[in-house]
């Protein structure tokens, strides 16, 4: 029976059955997905919430949604595109080279150009995303063979006999001199598998034996089995002072290259059911059905960014099909923010999780979270290039061209107003 079950910001969103207590903390919200089958019947589907525009947006276009939206365009990149995605891919990869310790490898969460950092943190999903960046680095001749090489074998060394771990699995954040955990940090599931991910990029990338030993020995070594325990569903994480983190990894998100890689194991396998373990509902936005969550639109990306769901689907979705139109749907959602935000166009959108003046901020839609205060993070558009190549190009070039307080020396900053990271 469908009910009603909240509204934010002029989004209505009505649930077929009972939807589970949602906290949107950080953790918590990277739970909050849902799935689409795509061209399958939807009669098994868990959930259907369907969203609906509020008065305040819809007194000026009684009629806008009358008719479905139809699904975005595949479109192609410019050699323009193409210089520019190199000097932005540049100023990244300075980010990721800079800001780590040459000798453990360790890279940091976060940084701030317009001072002198002094920070200590880094974070094992940072330094994973990293050890991909050297690798797209070295192709794209930013660094030597020798050096991009020499830097990830130190830090696989260093992951392998320094950085603390339990049970194969590595806290959020560590000193980026040391290792030692920072902040009480949780042993992490979802970061220590960003970090893989960015140790099997190198294990491929390089011809190496030593590297690539290295990898499956950090590879090997983690304990998926250990963390899932009596269930099919992996915990958020692990603290020596309270145990296991009750939240569970059992709605779409991220989630998927965590299970791929804990099925993968050769040492620890998860079993092969555990990819049908977690929930999938199916959203509705303008007669586009999606992936839905309370969640930023970086849930649509992580995964993604090492594992190519293209021309693949399961029963139940083509994964890669439905982060192109989650993001067209966004892109959408951002535009209709219009009377309350007049910069917000086709030229300049993009909401998800970002620093900001306040600190962390989990903000995007639909439906709207944040609050959000006509910020832009440059993320949402760049992190999405893959699904809406001109679309984003559009937002990325607008934001390049017209608000030169947004560009630094590692690229776009991480919102339109605040620190660059």
């Amino acid at each position: 029976m469908e009910r009603f079950d909240e509204q934010q910001d002029g989004a209505q969103i009505h649930e077929i059955q009972e939807p589970d207590e949602a906290s949107l903390s950080r953790r918590r919200l990277l739970l909050q997905m849902g799935c689409i089958s795509l061209g399958l019947p939807l009669s098994g589907a868990a959930a259907l919430p369907f969203l609906e525009r509020g008065r305040a947006q819809q007194s000026s276009h009684p009629d806008k949604h009358q008719t479905p939206a139809p699904e975005p365009v595949p479109s192609t990149l410019s050699p323009d595109d193409d210089q520019f995605l190199n000097e932005l891919e540049h100023a990244n990869f300075l980010f990721f080279w800079e800001q780590g310790n040459p000798s453990t490898g360790l890279i940091k969460d976060r940084c701030n150009v317009h001072a002198k950092d002094t920070s200590i943190a880094a974070s094992i999903a940072s330094t994973g995303f990293g050890l991909t960046a050297i690798c797209i680095g070295q192709m794209r001749g930013f660094v030597s063979f020798e050096d991009a090489r020499a830097r990830v074998l130190s830090a696989l060394s260093f992951i392998w006999h320094k950085l603390p771990t339990h049970r194969g699995f590595f806290y959020h954040f560590a000193n980026i001199n040391t290792g030692e955990r920072v902040w009480d940090s949780e042993v992490s599931s979802v970061d220590t598998a960003m970090l893989l991910c960015g140790i099997l990029t190198c294990k491929q990338h390089f011809p190496d034996k030593e590297i690539g030993d290295l990898a499956h020995a950090i590879f090997d070594r983690v304990d998926w089995t250990w963390l899932s325990e009596d269930t099919t569903l992996l915990s958020h994480g692990w603290t020596p002072e309270m145990g296991f983190i009750h939240s569970r990894w059992d709605d779409y998100s991220e989630l998927m290259m965590m299970y791929l890689l804990g099925m993968g194991s050769t040492s620890h396998p998860l079993p092969n059911d555990t990819w049908f373990a977690w929930n999938r509902k199916v959203f509705e936005y303008d007669g586009l059905r999606y992936v839905g969550s309370f969640a930023p639109l970086f849930v649509h990306q992580y995964s993604q960014a090492w594992f190519d769901f293209r021309g693949k689907r399961d029963r139940f979705a083509d994964y890669f099909q439905n982060s192109i139109i989650a993001t067209d749907v966004h892109r959408r959602f951002c535009i209709e923010l219009n009377e309350q935000f007049p910069d917000y166009s086709n030229a300049l959108w993009g909401i998800t999780a970002s620093d900001s003046a306040k600190g962390y901020v989990a903000w995007g839609g639909p439906p709207a979270m944040g609050p959000i205060d006509g910020t832009i993070v440059p993320a949402a558009a760049g992190g999405s290039l893959p699904f809406l190549p001109s679309a984003t190009m559009r937002v990325m070039r607008t934001i390049h061209d017209h608000y030169p307080q947004a560009w630094c020396r590692y690229g776009f900053v991480d919102n339109g107003r605040g620190l660059c990271a």
